[in-house]
């Protein structure tokens, strides 16, 4: 396991580290995003998939749950479980399948589904600080390890 703890003043930060976090998203399949609403989830998220070469707009897939992204044959799917109830949701919106499939997932609010996901390979957690947000990646797998360590 490796931690890495970044302080971001702006917006455009927050989506330059996403961007720099595409860089290792053909290793990492996936990556749960923790903090409070208006965090900058999303924000992270428009950051990856722009470094992935996405220029069309980035929405919260709040209440579609799912917003699909394809690029030169590889997935990205932008989970968001916030509005889940009941963990078992999971198998109505199909999590299982999206996760077999080759790419990567990115989940938000996913301490809502409990114990029925996988481990990720990075943990993010966003919290507000004096001056911004302060971010800590936490890699649990060999890969995610390794991309949080080209961050440092």
């Amino acid at each position: 396991m490796r931690s890495v703890v970044r302080q971001v003043a702006t917006e455009a930060d927050m989506e330059a580290l996403g961007a720099q976090l595409a860089a290792g998203v053909g290793r990492v399949r996936l990556v749960y995003l923790h903090g409070p609403l208006g965090a900058g989830k999303t924000t992270l998220v428009r950051g990856m998939l722009r470094g992935l070469g996405y220029a069309g707009a980035v929405k919260s897939p709040t209440f579609t749950l799912v917003e699909p992204y394809a690029f030169d044959g590889t997935m990205f799917y932008h989970i968001d479980l916030y509005r889940m109830e009941d963990p078992r949701e999971l198998e109505f919106i199909g999590l299982r399948d999206y996760l077999a499939r080759p790419g990567v997932c990115v989940v938000e609010w996913a301490e809502r589904a409990r114990d029925l996901l996988p481990a990720p390979d990075i943990d993010v957690m966003i919290a507000a600080a004096n001056t911004g947000r302060r971010v800590q990646l936490v890699g649990h797998t060999e890969h995610g390890a390794a991309l949080i360590g080209g961050l440092a």
